[in-house]
């Protein structure tokens, strides 16, 4: 079970780490402890979820998505990658935990009271963990969350890198969804509005779009060429 310290706002505020990993570099072999899909250890940490939280997730759903919705279910085809911005798991866990979003968000706020979630947390030396079902809807991604698994990881572009122990990780942790589930496009969250003419992009509000930087082309790019052989599409 993850520890929890104090939750905070996302980004998570950013302090300084004894022993940071290091960072990754694209085009580097994977370690020789890197996991794969038969041996993969998932925790558990299931972030907090009611009914309130539900009846939201539903709102935004039919909002953005599917008017017609009746439940949270969705068959994911996708896996998006992001970053959290900041350098602890245990605050992004904690931040997950809230169920509405911060009204300093305004753009966000705007667009509908339900916090954001993914539905995985990889932590700097690779722990993986499991916020909530692979199936349920979760708003991480605009314009592909009645499709798409979030996997976030702990850093940013800066102060903490993102790292190979993650690369590994990440990896490991899309074999595991492949072999499970109906996936064909695997992408970085900064490449998700150039699918904005995509059939897999639904996003119901044409005013409801951002830029994003995460997780960077450098590290889709390490990810990418350790799963290059199950074919899965990108841009």
């Amino acid at each position: 079970m993850l520890v929890l310290v104090a939750a905070c706002s996302r980004p998570a505020p950013r302090r300084e780490e004894a022993r940071a990993p290091a960072p990754v570099a694209a085009g580097t072999a994977p370690s020789d402890a890197a996991p794969d899909a038969r041996s993969l250890a998932i925790v558990d940490a299931p972030i907090r979820w009611t009914d309130e939280r539900a009846r939201l997730t539903l709102e935004y759903r039919r909002r953005h998505s599917d008017p017609d919705a009746r439940d949270l279910t969705i068959e994911p085809h996708v896996i998006v990658l992001h970053y959290t911005d900041g350098g602890s798991a245990a605050a992004t866990r904690g931040y997950f935990d809230n169920v509405r979003i911060e009204a300093g968000r305004k753009d966000l706020a705007r667009a509908g009271a339900v916090n954001v979630s993914a539905h995985f947390l990889v932590d700097r030396d690779g722990t993986i963990y499991r916020l909530q079902p692979e199936t349920r809807f979760a708003r991480h991604c605009i314009g592909l969350n009645h499709i798409a698994i979030g996997i976030e990881n702990v850093g940013d572009a800066d102060r903490y890198p993102l790292t190979d122990a993650q690369v590994d990780a990440d990896a490991a942790l899309v074999r595991d969804l492949v072999a499970r589930y109906p996936i064909t496009h695997l992408f970085g969250h900064y490449e998700v509005m150039k699918l904005r003419d995509s059939p897999l992009f639904v996003e119901r509000d044409p005013a409801y779009r951002n830029d994003k930087p995460d997780p960077g082309e450098r590290f889709m790019a390490a990810v990418r060429e350790r799963v290059a052989d199950l074919e899965l599409h990108g841009l």
